[in-house]
This record gives structure tokens, sequence and C-alpha cells, in this order.
């Protein structure tokens, strides 16, 4: 069964944008907290019900993020799903147009950010075609920039709250991808005295890792012997095959959809493993743009709310111990008391 059969969330627009012809979804997952947040995705896929699919996967996420974080909002995503060659960049500026003609459709009932293949510019002109539904504008244009530095803060919160006594000194830790948060992730580690070992499918980005101080491998780091793992770049790393041979204790990333399964977190907690929800650990960004940019929150504030992040990992495993179940279990029964 494809997810669009067992779609449980609001509303599901797809289109053929006007201009360029490329697939468009735009998934609302839950408006009952207030409107759906939920980054602009524009990537190569097989098939357009693959981006589908990936929109409607990572709305019903959003919801659980928004919702952990303690904001007012529900879960949504937009993908473009571009041809598996790709698109001439020529053409680029017509996705973007199709992108905010169909999130101005929706009458702000969603509202979106950057993503995987979308930038802080392209928010600029969504912001400025869909009626203000967009977020992290360029601070020179009114928004809150980049949202990689509060993503990674409130990744190293998480990772610190999973290890005792919060100290990540001399702890081997290993992190998978070494793009925007990745890196800042990693220099964040090696600042607090941990020893990181790095990979990326672009073997380009090794001098960067190395003048930072990590270790640059090309091996499997879900298999290595890791005190903990870092998902940093693509979802669906830990399968029920790589959980059964994972060599770290703890894993906490940014990545989303981390579990190509859900079961795959019985095959972690069995193994003594401690999975921490990437709808937790990856909250950072989301809470810095709507903190920054609708809530009125300063730069202080933003920052005290993503190390809460900490917090919250708190109650996840503690409920997780006590109950017997897995943390992404538990962090499903917490948002239903949210």
């Amino acid at each position: 069964m494809n997810r669009t059969e067992s779609f449980t969330g609001e509303t599901l627009q797809v289109v053929r944008g006007a201009r360029s012809g490329v697939p468009i979804a735009v998934a609302i997952h839950s408006t009952a907290r207030g409107p759906a947040i939920g980054g602009c995705r524009i990537k190569p896929y097989r098939s357009w019900r693959d981006g589908v699919d990936d929109a409607l996967r990572l709305s019903e996420a959003m919801t659980m993020k928004c919702a952990l974080a303690g904001l007012p909002y529900g879960g949504g995503k937009t993908v473009a799903a571009l041809p598996a060659e790709g698109l001439d960049p020529v053409r680029r500026p017509e996705v973007i147009a199709d992108i905010a003609e169909a999130i101005a459709a929706l009458g702000g009932r969603y509202r979106t950010g950057p993503d995987i293949g979308s930038t802080s510019e392209d928010m600029a002109e969504i912001h400025r075609r869909a009626h203000g539904w967009a977020f992290c504008r360029p601070e020179a244009q009114g928004g809150s920039g980049t949202s990689s530095a509060a993503t990674a803060r409130g990744v190293v919160a998480a990772l610190r709250a999973g290890v005792a006594p919060g100290s990540v000194a001399g702890l081997r830790v290993g992190v998978i991808g070494f793009g925007s948060v990745g890196r800042l992730v990693c220099q964040s580690l090696l600042e607090r005295g941990a020893k990181v070992v790095v990979t990326d499918v672009d073997a380009g980005l090794r001098p960067a890792a190395e003048r930072l101080g990590a270790i640059w491998t090309t091996e499997d780091l879900v298999r290595e012997p890791l005190d903990v793992l870092v998902p940093a770049a693509t979802g669906g790393v830990l399968t029920a095959e790589s959980a059964a041979a994972c060599g770290a204790s703890l894993i906490v990333g940014p990545a989303n959809n981390q579990l190509a399964a859900e079961e795959v977190a019985t095959v972690l907690r069995d193994r003594g493993i401690t999975w921490i929800p990437d709808v937790v650990a990856s909250a950072g960004g989301i809470i810095h743009a709507v903190g920054r940019e609708e809530l009125g929150m300063d730069g202080k504030a933003a920052n005290a709310k993503i190390d809460a992040i900490g917090e919250t990992v708190d109650a996840v495993l503690s409920r997780a111990r006590e109950r017997g179940l897995t943390t992404v279990r538990a962090a499903r029964e917490l948002v239903a008391l949210a």
C-alpha cells in the first residue's frame, strides 16, 4: 500500500507546475495546533509518486516535531519532484514560481521554509509571491536567515542529553554527512573535546573536514564501533539490517526520517542502542525560524528554547524506560499528551 492510500492527514494537493511542468505536492498533515509548517524539498525522484510519498511522510513528522517543541503549528511539506535526470538550471525560477503558486492557493493554512534543494533566496521569492507564507528569508530582507546553526545547536543539545553525564569530551562520534548542518555539528563537538569521524558522498569536502580536526573515512559509519552516531545526510539510513549491525550506543542527528521503517526502532531498543527520534533532535531550525519571525522571540529567547530540546529528550527517554517502549513510541505518546 502506498502512502496516498493510507494518508490520515488533512489535505494533499498535487499539481503540475504551469510554468515548469514539474509535479508539486503540498501535504498538510494537521492544523489542529495552528497553521501547518514544513520545508520545501526540490530534488529528483524516480517517479512523481515517490515525491508525493515523501511529502506525506515528512508532513506527519513535522506535526510531531512542532508538538514536541511546544510550537503552535501543525505539520506540512512541499515536494517538487524533479525528473530523475534533473532539471536545466535555467528553468529553476519557473519551479520556484510554481511552488509559490501552489502554496498561495492554500490560503495560509501552510507556510514553508528551506529544505533539500531550496535556499533562503528561494524563500524570499516564495514569500513575495505567496502572501508572506515562507520562513528563513535572508536577514537583509527581513527574514531570520539560514536555520543551519540553530538546527546544529539543537542536535548538540539532544546529543548531550543522551550521554551521561552530558559531556562529549573523549567520545568517538561518527557524523554521516558534512553539509551545512553536519559541518556545524562536527565543529561544535570538536570544540567540546569529542573525537569526530566524518563521511560524505562528496569526497571534495574532505579537506574542509580535516581542517576542522575531524577524521575523514570512507567506511560505513553505521557499522563502526562508536559512542555516538550522527545521521546528518538523507533519511532511511537505519534499516533492520543496518540496525542489527550498528556499532554505536547512541544515535542522534538532524536527518529526517532516519528509520527506513518504524519497526527498526524495536531492533535498536532490543540491542540496547538509544535512538533519539529525529523529530526531537532536528527541531532547532524551525524553532529559530518561527520564533524569530512569528512568535516575537529575540535571539537569546530562541536559543533558550532550542537548548530546551535537551529536556524533551529527557522526557522521551524517561517515558521509554518506564513503559518499556521504543523511543519513537514514547515520542508519539508525548505528542498525544501535548
